[in-house]
């Protein structure tokens, strides 16, 4: 089969490996979709945390993000879904520990991640295998679009879950990246009033064109008093920025991840009585992601800014815009 390998920093094409085999417990899957994230970027400029701890090394075959159907299943997989449509979570837990055993596999310290962690190839291919355990069907108003946009959609649905927000909160979401419009999306969905604070440029702008609620820059930003406040930015500073800005009494929720350690004075958040959650994965929030995107509460969509071939998904990976690609963040691919 055809897949893109990432063979090191900034090196990597479309190459013929070969085609995955369903092992008992598993399943292949023909690929419709895949999204590139930031962490695929990161493993495109050397700088994934995983790649220097041990976890991850080249060459790779990236792809967290994905939809697609079922064309194989191993020994001790029920047979039934051969031909469905499905998802997959990213994270595999070993199924043994203390962790795995109440549920929750997405932080085993033995975890394989799709794509990107433990050698398990990801889905800028035409086929990968998973565990049959990993799969979640997709319901016939999800379309590949949407789940492929289910992983990403999972982790904000579980931030915007954490800012514990409704109808007469106010909610500040920092940072206006894919996963901060999928935030901002989920939280006006349950009736929040959103504010998104960002850099000026494209991003930004993308961000008002969704009517995701008001839109601001840090000069800009007006006095208000926030309920919760989500951290979804990669700077340094955006942090201890979220904890003054909050309530007393408030939530901070930190789903972010910086490129280096991050000041916070602790002292702050406990004289506020804040409480301060981190979001690590999707996988809780799956399922309620597929039946938000099902119903329309949650469309997308729009966020998917072009679809590619794997032969495009290194200029992708460097920054490159696909011709007449539009404004959104995200870019998928078509194995």
């Amino acid at each position: 089969m055809r897949a893109f390998v990432l063979t090191g920093p900034g090196e990597g094409g479309v190459q013929d490996v070969p085609a995955p085999q369903a092992r008992p417990g598993e399943v292949v899957v023909d690929v419709e979709r895949a999204g590139v994230c930031g962490t695929d970027a990161e493993f495109f400029t050397g700088a994934m945390t995983y790649l220097h701890s041990g976890h991850a090394r080249y060459p790779v075959v990236l792809g967290h993000e994905w939809s697609g159907t079922v064309a194989a299943v191993g020994r001790g997989v029920d047979a039934s879904w051969v031909g469905r449509r499905v998802m997959g979570d990213t994270m595999l837990g070993c199924g043994a520990c203390r962790r795995c055993r109440r549920g929750l596999q997405h932080v085993c310290e033995q975890r394989q991640e799709v794509g990107i962690r433990g050698g398990r190839s990801g889905a800028l291919a035409e086929q990968l295998a998973v565990p049959a355990t990993s799969l979640h069907a997709l319901p016939d108003a999800v379309d590949p679009v949407l789940g492929a946009l289910v992983e990403p959609g999972g982790n904000a649905l579980r931030a915007a879950r954490a800012a514990g927000a409704g109808p007469g909160d106010r909610v500040l979401v920092i940072g206006p990246g894919a996963i901060g419009c999928l935030v901002a999306m989920f939280l006006r969905a349950a009736g929040a009033e959103v504010h998104v604070l960002g850099l000026p440029g494209a991003a930004l702008e993308f961000a008002r064109g969704l009517g995701v609620g008001e839109v601001w820059t840090r000069e800009q930003l007006p006095p208000l008093p926030f309920d919760a406040v989500v951290d979804c930015s990669t700077g340094t500073e955006a942090p201890g920025l979220a904890l003054s800005l909050v309530e007393p009494g408030g939530r901070l929720v930190f789903i972010g991840i910086a490129h280096e350690p991050t000041p916070l004075d602790t002292r702050e958040l406990l004289l506020a009585d804040v409480t301060a959650v981190g979001v690590l994965s999707a996988s809780p929030g799956l399922e309620e992601t597929i039946a938000t995107y099902a119903s329309g509460a949650v469309d997308p969509r729009p966020l998917v800014a072009a679809t590619v071939g794997l032969e495009d998904v290194l200029d992708v990976l460097a920054g490159h815009r696909p011709p007449g690609a539009g404004p959104g963040p995200k870019v998928h691919v078509r194995p």
